[in-house]
């Protein structure tokens, strides 16, 4: 096990690049399994699902666009509970299927909101592919049609994802040690 420093914290290897990696293809086979004839908008959440979405996009072999939104809902190493968007949308998705590309759903607070501020755009359906899922930390009611990997309510940093800022660049991904 490796173990890496961010700030104040100590992490240990979690969940190794090799298995991310075989995860990522297994739900781009079922992407583009699903959506065949289709040419699905990819809206990645920014910016912790940027690695995910590079390594699915590598995979999908349908037509498709990609687009990029930023939220936020989380200060540090915990959520806010409140959800402010930073960067928007700006194509058209009337009548497209929008596959929202995520790095994690734990609270589901934040995709909520998405969804809700999508539909208001009348696509002809939205889809939810996320890497990771907390599925015990969960609030809401979310139907999340692909997921790569169910993980515990542990904090961890890697792949994209972050501890204030810190620790998106490394390839594995981490849970912390000291709580």
């Amino acid at each position: 096990m490796n173990t890496i420093h961010i700030k104040d914290k100590s992490f240990t290897t979690f969940i190794t690049e090799e298995k991310i990696l075989k995860e990522v293809t297994r739900v781009a086979a079922e992407i583009n399994r699903d959506l065949k004839g289709s040419e699905p908008l990819f809206l990645s959440v920014l910016n912790g699902s940027f690695m995910f979405t590079a390594d699915l996009m590598k995979n999908i072999d349908i037509p498709c666009d990609i687009s990029f939104v930023k939220l936020a809902s989380y200060c540090g190493d915990s959520s806010t509970g409140k959800v402010k968007e930073l960067v928007g949308l700006n194509e058209d998705i009337t009548g497209r299927t929008v596959v929202i590309v995520e790095d994690i759903i734990d609270t589901g607070i934040t995709m909520q909101r998405l969804i809700k501020t999508l539909k208001a755009r009348n696509p002809k359906e939205i889809r939810i592919a996320t890497l990771l899922v907390k599925p015990d930390k969960l609030q809401v009611e979310l139907d999340i049609d692909y997921v790569a990997m169910n993980i515990p309510n542990d904090f961890i940093v890697g792949y994209g994802l972050d501890y204030d800022g810190k620790g998106r660049n490394y390839r594995d991904i981490y849970t912390i040690v000291n709580k």
